[in-house]
C-alpha cells in the first residue's frame, strides 16, 4: 500500500494510518493521548528544543530518519545539561510513500525513542504531492536540574576539550549512499544519554557541551571560541578518525574537520578533571573512540583584533590546529555549501 492524499484528510483513511502505523508503535500513554495537545508532568527549568529531518536517502547503512529524528533532538536537550523526557513528531508525508517504509521508520523511531528514555507524546500527520518521500518535525522538552549551568558562553582559559569519537562518520555515509560507492562506513546516529549521565555522575565540572553535527568539528570550535571569547588549539595527531573514513576523504579531498556527524560530543571542563570525564566517556555506550584533542587559553589582545569574522572583533574567539609538523592552522566557521540534505 502507498501513501495517497485521502491519508491526510483527517477522515476515515488518516484514523486508520494513524492506528495501524504510528499508534501501534508509540502507544498511548493515559486516556486522553489522542486529544489536542498532551499534558504532562512539569520541573522549575525546562529545556525546550525543536528540528526538522529531511536527510536522502531515509534508510542509510546504520541508521535511518527515525533513528535520527530521535537522536537530534534528544542530544540538542541533554548539551544543556537536560534530561530529556518528551518529544513530538510530526510527519510530512509525500504521495506514493510506501506504507511498508513507513512502518519500518517509525519502528525505528520508537526503538531508539525507548533508548533514549523518552516518551513521544503528541504527533501530526500531513500528507502532500510528491514522490514517496518522508520529512519529520520534532520539538522535545528535557528537564535542567537546579545545580547545572551548561552553556556556550562558559569555557574557560585553562579547559581540556574532549571529543567523544570518530569524525565524519554520518557525512561519509550519507555521500557514499548518494554517490554509490561501496564501503564499509556507517552513521554514526546515537543518543548520548548514557555519556552525559556519567559524566555527571562522576561531579565533574563540566562548562560547555556540543554535538558535532553539521558544519563539523571546525564550525562548531570556532562558534563556541566566539562566544565564550577564548583560543581554542586541537592537536592534529590527536584527532580521531576512522582509517575508511581517511580512505574516503583522500578519494574525494574531503576534510574531516568539516564533515557532519550525529552521535559524537565535544565537552569542555578544567584539564585537572580530563582523565576522569575522558574514563567516564569511555566507558558509555558510544564513546570507546573518545580522546583529548586540545586545550583552551586566553585570547591575546593582537589575536582577537585579527580575527576575520564579521562579528564584533572583541568578541571572536580564535582555534587553531597545531599540524603534526609543528606548525598552526587557523580554522573558521564552514564556508559556503556543505554537503545538504545530511540530516
Amino acid at each position: 500500500m502507498k501513501i495517497i492524499m485521502a491519508h491526510g484528510s483527517g477522515g476515515a483513511a488518516t484514523s486508520d494510518l494513524i492506528e495501524e502505523v504510528f499508534i501501534s508503535e508509540f502507544g498511548t500513554q493515559n486516556a486522553t493521548a489522542l486529544e489536542d495537545c498532551a499534558v504532562v508532568e512539569g520541573a522549575g527549568r525546562i529545556a525546550m528544543t525543536t528540528d526538522s529531518f529531511v536527510v536522502t536517502p531515509l534508510k542509510y547503512p546504520g541508521g535511518d530518519i527515525g533513528r535520527l529524528a530521535v537522536c537530534g533532538t534528544v542530544n540538542d536537550l541533554l548539551m544543556r545539561g537536560a534530561i530529556p523526557k518528551y518529544i513530538t513528531c510530526g510527519f510530512i508525508l509525500q504521495e506514493g510513500t510506501e506504507v511498508d517504509l513507513l512502518n519500518e521508520i517509525v519502528h525505528s523511531l520508537a526503538e531508539t525513542a525507548r533508548e533514549a528514555g523518552v516518551q513521544i507524546v503528541a504527533g501530526d500527520t500531513k500528507v502532500i504531492e510528491g514522490n514517496g518521500g518522508i520529512l519529520i518535525n520534532t520539538a522535545g522538552v528535557g528537564f535542567v536540574p537546579e545545580d547545572r549551568d551548561i552553556s556556550s558562553t562558559r569555557i574557560r582559559p585553562g579547559d581540556a576539550v574532549l571529543l567523544s569519537g570518530n569524525l565524519g562518520d554520518h557525512h561519509a555515509t550519507i555521500l557514499g549512499c548518494r554517490m554509490n560507492i561501496q564501503n564499509e562506513i556507517q552513521s554514526d546516529n546515537a543518543p548520548l544519554n548514557e555519556m552525559v549521565g556519567n559524566l555527571f555522575k562522576e561531579n565533574l565540572s563540566v562548562h560547555t557541551m556540543r554535538d558535532v553535527t553539521r558544519g563539523g568539528l571546525g564550525t562548531v570550535m570556532k562558534e563556541l571560541a566566539d562566544s565564550s571569547r577564548v583560543k581554542i588549539t586541537l592537536e592534529e595527531e590527536k584527532l580521531p578518525v576512522s582509517p575508511a573514513v581517511q580512505n574516503f576523504c583522500g578519494l574525494l579531498g574531503l576534510d574531516p574537520l568539516y564533515m557532519g556527524n550525529e552521535g559524537k560530543m565535544v565537552c569542555f571542563l578544567p584539564k585537572e578533571e580530563s582523565e576522569k570525564a575522558l574514563l567516564a566517556i569511555k566507558n558509555s555506550r558510544y564513546g570507546s573512540e573518545a580522546t583529548v584533542i586540545g586545550y583552551v587559553e586566553s585570547l591575546s589582545e593582537n589575536e582577537g583584533e585579527n580575527s576575520g569574522s564579521m562579528e564584533t572583533k572583541s568578541s571572536c574567539g580564535e582555534v587553531f590546529v597545531k599540524t603534526s609538523i609543528g606548525g598552526l592552522r587557523r580554522l573558521d566557521i564552514l564556508q559556503g555549501e556543505g554537503l545538504p540534505r545530511i540530516c
